[in-house]
């Protein structure tokens, strides 16, 4: 029954949590600390851009707040296309809070501009000990986070270290459990 509702549009779907972001802001800690990776100081949101005035001003005033807010914080904040069409802001800071709640106010703004549906994902860096990248990549419509690592070729993934990262992180970060959504991300600019 609670299926034709939402279908006949009586109920809406259950969104994640929102405040499943934050938890990047303590497993940091643990990720430096236990798998010994270490931030690189960025972060950005992918989304894709919608050439509306509307969209492109939700956009321009996010941009805008982060750069008057980085005045005090630090956050700086760029934005790039990518060769997909997508739209990555990237924003940097050498304090992980910093960037996760300048990414929470981003999507925030996106999502409530009705265009959350344009949002893809929040996208953290790492380098382990030995210079290797590995993303955390924040899924905004599913609420969970799961390991991006990059394999030695040209879009290849290391699968492996991916699993191994899941499991060392245990439950400090709400992993995605299913596998076949760790979708990679190619091209990152971080």
């Amino acid at each position: 029954m609670g299926l034709f509702d939402i279908l006949r549009g009586k109920r809406e779907l259950k969104q994640p949590a929102p405040d499943r972001l934050f938890a990047m802001s303590t497993a940091y800690v643990d990720m430096d600390d236990t798998l010994h990776l270490k931030s690189t100081g960025e972060a950005a949101i992918v989304f894709q851009p919608l050439e509306t005035a509307d969209f492109d001003e939700i956009v321009r005033d996010m941009e805008e707040v982060v750069r008057s807010t980085g005045e005090e914080t630090g956050t700086t904040v760029s934005v790039r296309d990518d060769e997909f069409d997508y739209r990555w802001m990237v924003l940097a800071d050498p304090d992980m809070e910093d960037l996760v709640v300048g990414i929470n106010a981003v999507s925030t703004a996106i999502q409530g501009g009705g265009y959350g549906d344009r949002l893809l994902a929040a996208v953290f860096a790492f380098r382990d000990d030995r210079q290797r990248p590995v993303y955390w990549i924040y899924n905004l419509k599913r609420g969970a986070f799961y390991p991006f690592a990059p394999g030695k070729g040209p879009q290849t993934r290391d699968n492996e270290r991916e699993l191994r990262l899941k499991a060392q992180i245990g439950a400090t970060l709400p992993v995605e459990p299913e596998l076949e959504r760790w979708f990679p991300l190619w091209g990152i600019p971080i």
